[in-house]
């Protein structure tokens, strides 16, 4: 896993503990909430997929968000 490189939208590199913002509104699967644009996830941690990561949310644990809906902050 050391050697997978994992970029934001915009193709900076993502790492362990970054922040990140969503870039559009995304609704949760399985659940009634909406993630608003510009909402700010800290300490992100990489998953095994390189399109993938995972953020914790005050409403949502273990959220997995694609890293096509992200920039990094």
């Amino acid at each position: 896993m050391t050697d997978m490189v994992v970029r934001d939208s915009n193709g900076a590199q993502l790492n362990e503990g970054d922040s990140v913002q969503v870039i559009k509104d995304l609704k949760v699967k399985g659940s009634s909430t909406t993630l608003k644009r510009g909402t700010v996830f800290k300490n992100i941690h990489l998953t095994d997929d390189a399109e993938e990561i995972e953020c914790r949310s005050a409403q949502i644990k273990g959220l997995v968000l694609k890293t096509c809906f992200v920039k990094k902050v």
